[in-house]
């Protein structure tokens, strides 16, 4: 099986796991939509005050939202064994985690950007806004799980790993939420946020190159 190949299977296996422990994805969509509700009904119905912290309340909820879902990436093919056998392969270990993330960003980034807009509306948000605040979830959000995939790796199986997983990302996660909820509330401002969206994208870019990299060789350490 070459890379492609076996880049596809993984995304395509990853997947179907999450379909079957779809109650696992549930609790972080709902955990994104209670934590963005719950704001509007603790500051109260005064329009600018929410739309001025709307874009920055949605994308923290999106960072805790996502962060969540991280220990799944790599954890339950730790625990049962199926982790090593990937290893064993003729692909590159960071063929292995590209797909991972691929596949994690899909059932945890995407259902989270297609849901935040109607989000957008209790905060008065334009119609303009609500675009501006897909596009930087389309962006921030395969970021959030790239880099994310890094600190999953570090800790995989270490004792407490979600609070040192937490500790170690929420720092790498900072220029991606200044950025993306920048953008949003650039666009509620009147300006255009595309020199934030931008920022948004080279960070992606670099992201992607060399997250997979840094990951698999955290994994490779975990097994051995």
């Amino acid at each position: 099986m070459n890379s492609g190949h076996f880049f596809l299977a993984i995304i395509k296996r990853d997947l179907l796991l999450a379909w079957q422990q779809r109650g696992d994805l549930l609790v972080g969509v709902v955990f994104f939509i209670l934590v963005a509700c719950l704001f509007p009904l603790a500051i109260g119905p005064e329009p600018k005050l929410l739309a001025r912290i709307g874009p920055g309340v949605l994308w923290v909820a999106v960072i805790l939202a996502n962060l969540l879902a991280l220990p799944r990436l790599f954890a339950s093919d730790w625990q049962d064994g199926s982790l090593e056998q990937l290893l064993l392969t003729a692909a590159p270990t960071s063929v292995m985690v590209a797909g991972k993330i691929i596949a994690h960003w899909l059932t945890t980034g995407i259902p989270l950007t297609l849901i935040a807009p109607l989000l957008g509306i209790q905060y008065g948000l334009e119609s303009d806004t609500l675009l501006m605040l897909m596009a930087s979830l389309l962006l921030g959000t395969p970021t959030l799980s790239a880099l994310g995939s890094i600190g999953a790796a570090l800790t995989l199986g270490v004792r407490q790993g979600e609070m040192l997983l937490a500790l170690l990302i929420l720092p790498l996660y900072a220029p991606v939420l200044i950025f993306g909820s920048g953008a949003v509330a650039a666009v509620a401002g009147g300006l255009s946020g595309m020199a934030e969206l931008s920022l948004l994208a080279a960070i992606l870019c670099g992201a992607l190159f060399l997250a997979p990299w840094l990951a698999a060789i955290a994994v490779r350490l975990a097994v051995e």
